[in-house]
């Protein structure tokens, strides 16, 4: 039997209903005073985006999916279940919602950097490299 989720004690469908003050007492420090203060502009065009494919995807419509380069944005409860495609600088990266996710930032999703794998020194990589012979 899977570990049900649980955020704090709360389990997903209680965070779900739980006021959004209550809920952001939950939340450690830098996450609270972030949703204290209040959200940005592209931060709440993002969960409007949201709600309307959540209601769109309830009423049988079609999957479109939801670009943002809100990567300071706090993963709500509401937000679980919805694909986001968050911009890392180059690309947009799907990330999929997931409960274990709640009180993370979406850029936390979609890293910036690749990770780097070296390949085998070619011509010009170093200065004896210049003496091999190139048969």
């Amino acid at each position: 039997m899977p570990k049900e989720f649980r955020f704090r004690g709360y389990t997903l469908e209680r965070l779900q209903n739980v006021s959004m003050d209550e809920f952001i007492s939950l939340l450690p420090s830098r996450q609270r005073r972030s949703l204290q203060r209040g959200l940005t502009i592209e931060q709440r065009r993002l969960l409007e985006k949201i709600r309307t494919a959540k209601e769109l995807q309830e009423n049988g419509g079609t999957n479109k999916p939801i670009k943002t380069h809100a990567r300071d944005m706090i993963i709500l409860p509401e937000m679980v279940g919805v694909t986001i495609h968050v911009y890392n600088g180059k690309e947009f990266v799907p990330v999929e919602i997931a409960p274990e996710m709640v009180g993370h930032y979406l850029g936390e999703f979609a890293i910036t950097n690749k990770p780097v794998k070296h390949g085998t020194p070619g011509i010009g990589a170093s200065r004896s490299s210049m003496y091999v012979p190139l048969k």
